[in-house]
């Protein structure tokens, strides 16, 4: 265990505050999904769904800026004392959860907006903003579709609850404060 001995770098605040809405939003969507999946059909259902696919949708735009403000503001580096701790395990895992969680954020909602649209339900944004489908309508299609939506979203859970325990494991057992570089200003 160690202590790193200089401050690390933070991440701009535009990063933090879609890291957290990005975080929170996605929680919340997956956690509505389990709820309504086995919820016979209803009108509350329908009204989850059409929340579930506006939620996934702006998950969506989000990711969008997200990638874009990455790609133009580089992330602050490691500490050099956390990268000289980390076992090359631990980078691996770093770099593919991290790479995992990029890939998923647009995988997700797009698989899921190709299943609505196969399944003949074409999203309406807002109840408002109707969207073109992804994918012509064919129940075949969106039956091959579906599970691909739970499985992809699933493997978004597990790497969220991955980032999460590493982020715990640098807080609480390595005491490096590499989750300060993530935290709002003054927490």
């Amino acid at each position: 265990m160690f202590k790193v001995t200089a401050p690390a770098a933070r991440y701009t605040t535009t990063a933090i505050a879609l890291h957290w809405i990005l975080g929170i939003s996605i929680s919340t969507i997956f956690c509505v999904g389990l709820y309504m999946a086995d919820l016979p059909f209803s009108p509350q259902k329908l009204r989850l769904l059409n929340w579930h696919k506006w939620a996934g949708v702006s998950i969506l735009l989000l990711s969008v800026v997200r990638l874009l403000w990455r790609i133009t503001h580089r992330p602050p580096a490691l500490p050099k004392d956390v990268t000289q701790a980390m076992p090359a395990w631990q980078h691996f895992a770093h770099s593919l959860t991290h790479t995992g969680l990029y890939v998923l954020f647009f995988a997700v909602p797009l698989i899921g907006w190709a299943y609505s649209s196969a399944a003949g339900f074409p999203i309406v944004l807002f109840g408002q903003i109707p969207l073109p489908d992804f994918v012509s309508p064919d129940k075949a299609l969106a039956e091959l579709i579906k599970p691909w939506h739970e499985i992809s979203a699933w493997s978004m859970a597990a790497l969220v609850a991955l980032h999460v325990a590493g982020a715990i494991k640098h807080q609480v057992i390595d005491r490096d404060s590499l989750l300060r570089r993530m935290l709002p200003v003054g927490a």
